[in-house]
């Protein structure tokens, strides 16, 4: 089992349930970098349009071709001190932290999937799991960012709770465990996907597109927090969100979910789950929405 208990400080451990919570990292580094914003798909250069004409399909049929081996099963079976209800306040800490960071949705989906992945393979100790966390955090800027956060700032996240030393041999062992391969497809990197198809679509509209692209990637990103859609693969999860965007939003041109390649059945049950999750978070999701996303959302503040 990993755990920390021979290197601890004698500080109080700060966990999910003891530490800071969402919203709630510290002051100092709130603000240390500007929170940067994801470059609208509508805004792309021809050069990024031709490019996606050209490889568009096959590159998504070869990421979707590997979900199976990067999607783990039932991640916390053989978890006897770490819950579906300790891991939702964990990945709903890091949901805050990473954007106060200024890093992208796909650091934040390859940092849950780093951290399921190895839940599925070492049992892990309560009082080190939100090392964890933030281990699996800075793997994934370490994969998809250019400036990774520094082991310094994680450790003030915990409050200085851990050691950088741990902080290194847990990453060591993380990524000996995951075999060192950590190039797992996302909900992210369907998203934009989906998106990119829509407006390649005739009579397409970038307004309907860039709106739903926003609202499917606030509904994912609460739906990463929840034990419940690890059973969905990340592209499943994507196009239901991009289905239950337009249906939310009463979009004229709502995306073609054929497209997927999902039969009827799946998407309706995980639309279904979405919506529900919706329905339960109608508070909190605003607070992930771009202002003038959510300003089309009423259902949000009103409820159904």
């Amino acid at each position: 089992m990993v755990a920390a208990t021979a290197e601890r400080r004698e500080a109080t451990p700060q966990g999910p349930e003891s530490g800071p919570g969402p919203g709630r990292c510290p002051g100092h580094l709130k603000r240390r970098r500007q929170r940067r914003e994801e470059k609208p798909t509508s805004g792309e250069s021809l050069l990024e349009l031709q490019t996606f004409r050209e490889y568009g399909e096959s590159w998504y049929r070869s990421r979707k071709g590997l979900e199976s081996r990067f999607q783990p099963r039932e991640p916390l079976a053989r978890q006897p001190q770490v819950t579906a209800e300790a891991r939702c306040r964990l990945v709903s800490w890091l949901i805050p932290v990473h954007r106060d960071l200024g890093y992208s949705f796909e650091a934040l989906c390859l940092t849950v999937n780093i951290l399921d992945r190895f839940l599925a393979t070492t049992p892990v100790a309560a009082d080190c799991f939100q090392l964890l966390g933030v281990t699996a955090l800075l793997l994934a800027c370490k994969q998809v960012e250019v400036h990774p956060p520094s082991v310094k700032q994680l450790l003030a996240l915990c409050c200085g709770a851990f050691s950088g030393q741990q902080l290194c041999n847990l990453e060591c062992i993380v990524l000996h465990k995951l075999g060192f391969s950590l190039g797992a497809p996302t909900v992210s990197f369907f998203l934009e996907h989906f998106t990119r198809v829509r407006l390649e679509a005739p009579g397409a509209d970038p307004g309907e597109a860039a709106d739903a692209g926003s609202l499917a990637r606030g509904v994912a990103e609460i739906s990463l927090a929840d034990y419940a859609f690890t059973k969905y693969p990340p592209s499943l999860l994507a196009v239901a969100s991009v289905g239950l965007a337009d249906r939310l939003l009463q979009h004229r041109c709502p995306l073609d979910l054929r497209l997927s390649g999902y039969r009827r059945t799946r998407l309706r049950d995980c639309m279904a789950e979405l919506r529900l999750l919706v329905s339960l978070n109608a508070a909190a999701l605003p607070l992930v929405l771009p202002a003038e996303v959510a300003r089309k959302c009423p259902w949000l503040r009103g409820g159904d």
